[in-house]
């Protein structure tokens, strides 16, 4: 190979290492789980959180394509729900209720309705190991942003959403995990 046909396929190679998957086989898994999330509908499904400061709670997830809905018993009763680009948390111990914009948050990434792992939203990273699939998704835009990775069981034939991993900016890591 002569040394300007290196230079042209470096990009190429360092795209294809960012991504943790090269060729087709990480564009196989990514329509895989895009279809996954498309079509999946998770109803009161239990879950445990972990927060950033290790507190552990827990409660029912409601999920489907563009909706989320968290309804916390534990550590207090407590309720996120999020739909297309706004979400509202509602802690009834506080008395309080905080509407927030989801443009910049990590969670956004999971609430477009179609769910697209392309364009505005990238797949930085995908894992294997046996019966496991782990997908990273970051904003196309501003990675810095935060960072969501799905682990999902994978029989070879259907998926499975087990955990959650949420990223913020600030590197502050929530896990929600359902049970």
């Amino acid at each position: 190979m002569t040394r300007r046909t290196l230079v042209a396929l470096a990009p190429l190679a360092l795209a294809a290492c960012a991504t943790g998957q090269t060729g087709g086989a990480g564009q196989t898994d990514t329509a895989r789980v895009e279809a996954y999330l498309r079509t999946v509908s998770l109803n009161n499904v239990p879950f445990t959180q972990t927060w950033p400061n290790g507190t552990v709670g827990g409660g029912l997830l409601t999920y489907h394509a563009g909706y989320l809905h968290l309804v916390y018993t534990a550590p207090h009763a407590m309720d996120l729900e999020a739909s297309g680009s706004h979400a509202v948390f509602k802690d009834s111990q506080a008395g309080s209720e905080t509407r927030m914009g989801l443009a910049h948050n990590p969670l956004g990434l999971l609430m477009g309705n179609p769910i697209q792992l392309s364009g505005p939203v990238s797949v930085t990273d995908i894992q294997k190991p046996p019966g496991i699939m782990q997908v990273s998704l970051t904003r196309t835009e501003n990675p810095s942003q935060g960072l969501v990775t799905l682990i999902l069981k994978d029989n070879g034939r259907t998926l499975s959403l087990f955990e959650i991993r949420i990223v913020d900016e600030r590197r502050h890591t929530l896990f929600i995990r359902l049970q």
